[in-house]
């Protein structure tokens, strides 16, 4: 996440079709699905920080970390326009490093994924599971192999919202990682400045993730189809892990 430099300018432009606020509406149901009061709230990879805000109104004690202090300064403007009081950090999600404990992470729109680094993801969780309370929820969401592999691929995509032209191109390489090459067109009167942001996502197997949760201390609770509560399919491109932390860990 730290080398969108460039994107942050467009994020939010090119990620109109994000429904934020029924993002948090099952985010919210889920966690009342599990009696789960959400009390202090880590939202990972916060990103412009539009899901943060969106919680906070709704009385969510929550902050936000991103490695992108590009990402963050966007997230920063919208809160102060918002008046809300809202904690952002500049933090790697592996090397997250919390002032103290919480009660829920969330982790959204597939930043797990940008973790290419099997180790490292490994050590996210580690870090998660560090700072949060026994009992203690982790929802995340991720890209599936299926989605890699049959829809992402080595495809290309074009997005046109008027203001914005962006081409983004795909190679699918070994371990389920796809090279993404993003070329922005930005309007200004009659030209077109163009922009180039390069990055890779990871697709893990269902069972690799739940095996290193279940190493940081956690209980995978469920594994959902996105925006659902049914039961993960074969084919589903986005998986939403419900994950409680286990309060048998010894914390001392």
């Amino acid at each position: 996440m730290s080398g969108y430099h460039i994107f942050s300018q467009f994020y939010d432009n090119l990620t109109f079709n994000v429904d934020y606020k029924k993002r948090a509406d099952y985010i919210q149901s889920v966690l009342s699905l599990y009696g789960h009061d959400p009390g202090i709230t880590l939202d990972l990879a916060c990103g412009t920080g539009t899901l943060t805000v969106e919680l906070k109104e709704r009385g969510v004690d929550i902050y936000g970390i991103d490695g992108s202090y590009d990402m963050l300064s966007q997230a920063i403007d919208k809160a102060a326009e918002k008046e809300l009081d809202i904690l952002f950090l500049c933090q790697q999600m592996e090397n997250i490093d919390l002032f103290g404990t919480i009660d829920t992470c969330i982790c959204t729109l597939d930043s797990l994924n940008h973790i290419t680094d099997r180790s490292k993801l490994q050590r996210t969780f580690d870090r998660v599971a560090l700072f949060m309370n026994s009992g203690g929820y982790f929802l995340f969401d991720v890209n599936t192999v299926y989605k890699h592999r049959e829809i992402l691929g080595d495809n290309t995509f074009v997005y046109d919202t008027g203001d914005v032209y962006c081409v983004w191109q795909n190679s699918l390489k070994e371990n389920n990682i796809v090279n993404i090459e993003l070329n922005i067109f930005e309007r200004e009167g009659n030209i077109y400045r163009r922009s180039t942001e390069c990055f890779k996502e990871r697709a893990y197997e269902i069972s690799e993730l739940k095996d290193m949760l279940i190493k940081s201390g956690f209980e995978v609770v469920a594994v959902y189809n996105d925006m659902t509560t049914d039961e993960l399919s074969d084919t589903a491109d986005r998986a939403v892990f419900v994950a409680r932390m286990n309060t048998a860990i010894n914390r001392e």
